[in-house]
């Protein structure tokens, strides 16, 4: 339209150079063209314009000698065209004199933008669709129709993209009085989601449903919690994932014939493939050329495929260059220094249904490393992480200790996995490799605060808890390093106070050096903790009760090169005494089930713990295991002492006054990525506490309480017996568990979904089903008799907080039937996780 009306304008301009009133100069003789000095230029219209920038872009100047007809005038109104800043251009002939003419450009300007507003949609789309128009609309600039019109597609194109297909918008432009601005509203109706009915394969014989689950993006409606809709360059893709299926089969010929999209009668998508999948093709002769480090039965054992077995390009490309497992023949090579290797496999051969493969290899020189190089790390000194790797100067290249470097790296805690980077420059000349570990610090410290008033009688009610995962101790009276606290030599020192007022106050310390005297990884760990409880009355009163834990503690762990170096090894030695007065909460009981209650009790044990760890992220694992099996023990005070000796006939307090016992746990737990970030987490936890002397039974102190959802043994200091979570279920549904047990066992499955990665609040939904149970002797431990729970639960991780959430767990036992009928029983518990995961 705008060509049309310039073409209009430029065949009519002779008629407006001619227009005059009566009084005005003589009309221009068009049939013979007259050059004119053009004596002035006046501009009108130019309201907001600079008129001397559009005179000089005009190309007419006051002196210039123009014809009049001719090309300058055209000339002229098209170069203020180009400008897209007027609705209208045109020149006229003010006056002539002899031949000096003076003319008059008269424009009219376009509308600025002042500012855009959207109407038909909710406010919780507005910033998502301030990004979509921001892209063509600025504000002050001047509004066209083509910039509307680009707006508006956005819009539509933004509400199909989440499937509403038949989403419009309009725009509707309203001056603002007294400028030369306008405000845009646009008008969107969204309508109804469009989902996709069905998609129909054609010219297949690989099930349909098995096509359908590799399409990633296009799903069909009937699907539960799958997103049905239909964007186009996401089905595309899918297309292409549904042929990469067939190429794992063998059908390297499948391909899209074609495929059709309609609406069906209800309004819905219909979804059409047709295929065509060719002959399926296997592996015949595989030979190994240009290898000299390995012979081929090294090479075939590695890349395990052999003659006969279906052609998969993708499984021999992961065989041949990366695989998760470590298992290829690039590792093979990298892990022994030859960092430029590569391995091309062609096809030498197709003979009906079989394909010969010829795998050309370049071996190259072995690369050493150069530098090791640390950046990023503002608050960590560097010796904290050069320490933990396995890449050093001097040795040869490998790319299994780059990744388990990376691992080590992420398990200190301190930095971001997702943006943790690896660079290896490479300098061929020199036959060397530089290793660039970049790392982004994350807060590593936690408080834990809480506050409240208890009301008469109770007092204040409050917890305090610090704890500083990257001390440095040494650092301490140097005031230049205190940010706010001496930081970065990752020392971990951790502080606790907690009171519910008169009836329980406890006090924990401890510090961690992971690397004793700096050289090896032997951490040592010293701590102790306080705790009190009573029944809140008057001390002077004989119906007082209370109980007193005095507790220090002395560790020291070391990494163990086997069976390899994933293991750690922690001795403990533990020292505690534990003082009772009048205490008939029945949290103690002996073999026959009599309350301990009064009296000292002297526990003097060491703990031998083996550990092995591979897991990806210590917030969120997605992949590898955690194993740990410990066992503490007393001396048999018992073999020492008199054999004559009648522990039957003593009272608890003589019978146990030194606590002898050997105790035993297992824990396991296996992390699977299944979908994407949709992780499977299987975990079992085992414990047993057993005697030396049968007359003197089973320590009533370092029992197991299983039920409810373990928080009292983080939250209060140990209390004489270990409290293992059991969700579904409270300490008091478990009758074995009441008073403590000797045997325990624990089973959990988990379906682990994350809603945000973010380092500073890592979020993720789960739902699990566990089982447990609890027996009052080794002899009556079944691990298939369990009471068993379902439910669903929530984590927020915070840096300085620790883990918060909450689970819901539903527990349900085959064997207690209530007389509705319903297996479920009044077994669910809420529980609140602050701070920490239970156990």
């Amino acid at each position: 339209m705008r060509k049309i009306f310039q073409l209009l304008l430029f065949t009519t301009l002779p008629f407006f150079l001619m227009a005059q009133t009566p009084d005005s100069i003589p009309v221009f003789d068009y049939s013979s063209p007259q050059s004119y000095e053009i004596g002035g230029i006046k501009i009108t219209g130019a309201n907001f314009s600079d008129e001397n920038a559009l005179l000089a872009i005009s190309g007419l100047r006051v002196g210039n000698q123009i014809r009049i007809p001719g090309g300058d005038i055209p000339r002229a109104i098209k170069a203020l065209w180009r400008l897209r800043l007027f609705t209208d251009v045109q020149i006229y002939k003010e006056k002539t004199i002899g031949d000096v003419v003076f003319l008059e450009v008269v424009v009219e300007e376009r509308p600025q933008l002042s500012r855009h507003s959207f109407k038909g949609v909710k406010k919780s789309y507005h910033d998502d669709l301030n990004d979509v128009v921001n892209q063509y609309l600025i504000k002050g600039a001047i509004v066209t129709e083509n910039i509307k019109n680009d707006a508006c597609v956005g819009i539509e194109n933004f509400f199909r993209e989440k499937g509403y297909l038949d989403a419009k918008a309009t725009v509707k432009e309203i001056a603002d009085s007294g400028t030369n601005k306008v405000r845009l509203v646009f008008n969107i109706k969204r309508n109804e989601r469009i989902k996709i009915q069905d998609i129909i394969f054609t010219g297949n014989t690989i099930k349909a449903n098995k096509l359908r689950r590799k399409m990633d993006a296009t799903k069909r409606k009937r699907r539960l919690f799958a997103s049905s809709k239909l964007i186009k360059p996401d089905y595309e893709l899918d297309k292409d994932l549904i042929i990469n299926y067939y190429n794992t089969l063998g059908f390297r010929d499948a391909k899209v014939l074609s495929d059709s999209i309609w609406r069906n009668e209800d309004g819905n998508l219909m979804v059409q493939i047709n295929l065509e999948e060719g002959n399926q093709y296997y592996f015949r002769n595989i030979v190994w050329k240009g290898n000299s480090i390995y012979d081929t039965p090294t090479l075939e054992k590695v890349l395990g495929i052999v003659s006969g077995d279906v052609y998969n390009t993708e499984l021999l490309n992961t065989r041949l260059q990366f695989s998760q497992d470590g298992r290829d023949v690039s590792t093979l090579y990298m892990d022994n220094g030859y960092l430029f290797f590569s391995v091309e496999p062609i096809e030498v051969a197709v003979v009906g249904d079989s394909i010969d493969v010829e795998l050309r290899i370049f071996e190259g020189p072995q690369a050493t490393i150069d530098k090791v190089v640390i950046k990023g790390n503002d608050r960590t000194h560097e010796h904290v992480i050069r320490r933990e790797l396995r890449t050093r100067p001097g040795q040869k290249f490998s790319r299994t200790d780059i990744i388990r470097s990376q691992r080590e790296i992420v398990n200190l805690g301190y930095f971001n996995p997702e943006t943790l980077g690896i660079n290896t420059p490479v300098n061929p000349q020199r036959g060397t490799v530089d290793i660039e570990y970049t790392v982004e610090e994350k807060p590593s410290d936690q408080l834990e605060l809480s506050a409240g008033w208890g009301g008469r009688g109770r007092g204040v009610i409050g917890t305090l808890g610090v704890s500083f995962n990257n001390f440095s101790i040494r650092n301490i009276f140097n005031k230049e390093s205190w940010s706010p606290l001496p930081q970065g030599d990752g020392q971990r020192l951790s502080l606790r106070a907690q009171t519910n007022g008169r009836f329980f106050q406890s006090y924990n310390i401890s510090f961690t050096e992971p690397w004793l005297g700096g050289k090896k990884p032997n951490s040592f760990t010293v701590g102790a903790f306080y705790t009190a409880l009573s029944n809140g009355i008057d001390r002077e009163s004989t119906n007082y009760s209370s109980l007193g834990i005095l507790n220090f503690s002395f560790g020291l762990g070391t990494r163990l090169k086997f069976p390899d170096d994933n293991f750690i090894s922690n001795t403990t030695i533990n020292i505690q005494t534990l003082s009772l007065n009048n205490w008939a909460r029945g949290d103690f009981l002996d073999d026959d089930g009599v309350p301990i209650g009064f009296g000292d009790y002297n526990n003097f044990s060491i703990n031998q713990t083996f550990s092995r760890s591979s897991i990806n992220d210590p917030i969120f694992p997605k992949s590898g295991s955690r194993f740990s099996l410990s066992m503490q023990f007393t001396p048999p005070y018992s073999a020492f002492s008199n054999s004559d000796r009648n522990y039957a006939e003593e009272r608890p307090e003589e019978r146990f006054k030194w606590l002898e016992y050997h105790k035993w746990r297992f824990t396991g737990e296996w992390f699977t990525q299944l979908v994407g970030d949709l992780t499977l987490r299987t975990a079992v936890k085992i414990g047993m506490l057993g005697y030396y002397n049968r007359d003197i039974g089973t320590s009533p102190f370092e029992r197991f309480q299983l039920g409810g959802d373990g928080l009292a043994n983080q939250q209060t200091g140990l209390l004489g017996f270990d409290l293992i979570s059991l969700r579904g279920y409270e300490i008091e549904d478990l009758p074995a568990s009441n008073g403590g047990a000797p045997v325990f066992a624990k089973y959990t499955a988990e379906i682990r979904y994350p809603l945000s990665l973010n380092p500073s609040s890592t979020i993720y939904v789960l739902a699990f089903a566990e089982g447990g149970n609890s027996w009052n002797t080794f002899r009556d431990f079944n691990p298939f008799d369990t009471r068993r729970s379902v439910g669903m639960g929530l984590r927020v991780f915070l840096p300085m907080f620790g883990t918060l959430g909450f689970d819901y767990g539903l527990g349900f036992d085959k064997n207690l039937i209530n007389p509705t009928g319903n297996p479920f029983q009044d077994y669910g518990n809420f529980n609140i996780i602050l701070g920490f995961e239970p156990e």
